[in-house]
């Protein structure tokens, strides 16, 4: 019968060959069982925190994905059809978010939704029920319902809206809001708009200095990350004028 060494190691007991039983092969002769199993109790612990936050950010990303209607970032195609679609029926609004950042060429990732702000008046409100049906635009409740809910669009409907208005339309998922954190909405962003071409139309797009000041009243991670991007290249911006 083989004799070997046993000694605890992070892959199991050693399998190295020794004369006698009960003894040690060189490696381990002077080692600490003791210390030895702590040092791989704290080893293992390490691999398994790891791995659990290895797994907990994968499922933080899924979650992301899902929750964000779309897997690809707009393109200038979609950006410029709703612009067409709002423009054509007379709608009154501005871009603002992360549409509005890349369209002043600022060095941000490409959003996956645009963001539009529109006149609160009435008339307004029957031009962009025009819009949105145009687009087909269906209530957007979550990734349990990727195709989203039918909605009736009307003043009525669309002047009782409190915060945002997650749609998906024709042309790529699409948020109403009336007033941007930091803004008193329409009226406040119209002094400083921006008409910045997307292909071959014109959109209105609040002004950088707006877009930074909504996300700095938004205080959410991903705006903070992005806010000192925005102010650096707008400081450049000023410079080279």
């Amino acid at each position: 019968m083989q004799n070997r060494c046993g000694f605890p190691t992070a892959t199991g007991p050693c399998r190295r060959l020794v004369a006698h039983a009960n003894t040690r092969c060189f490696r381990h002769v002077d080692e600490d069982p003791v210390a030895a199993a702590k040092r791989m109790a704290t080893t293992f612990r390490k691999q398994k925190e790891q791995l659990r936050t290895q797994a907990n950010e994968q499922q933080r990303a899924e979650r992301l994905a899902a929750g964000r209607r779309s897997n690809t970032p707009m393109s200038d195609a979609q950006i410029g059809a709703v612009v067409a679609t709002m423009n054509r029926e007379g709608v009154r609004y501005i871009i603002i978010g992360g549409v509005a950042s890349q369209l002043h060429g600022a060095p941000v990732e490409r959003t996956y939704d645009i963001d539009l702000v529109p006149d609160r008046a009435g008339r307004n409100l029957d031009a962009l029920a025009r819009a949105l049906e145009e687009m087909h635009a269906r209530l957007w409740i979550g990734p349990n319902e990727p195709s989203g809910l039918a909605m009736v669009f009307d003043r009525t409907s669309l002047g009782e809206i409190r915060g945002f208005l997650n749609l998906i339309t024709d042309h790529g998922p699409l948020d109403i809001t009336y007033t941007p954190d930091g803004t008193q909405g329409y009226p406040d962003l119209r002094r400083s708009v921006v008409i910045i071409k997307v292909g071959d139309v014109e959109a209105p797009v609040a002004a950088l200095e707006d877009v930074i000041r909504s996300k700095e009243a938004a205080g959410r991670i991903k705006d903070l990350d992005i806010v000192p991007r925005l102010q650096r290249f707008l400081k450049r911006r000023r410079r080279e004028a």
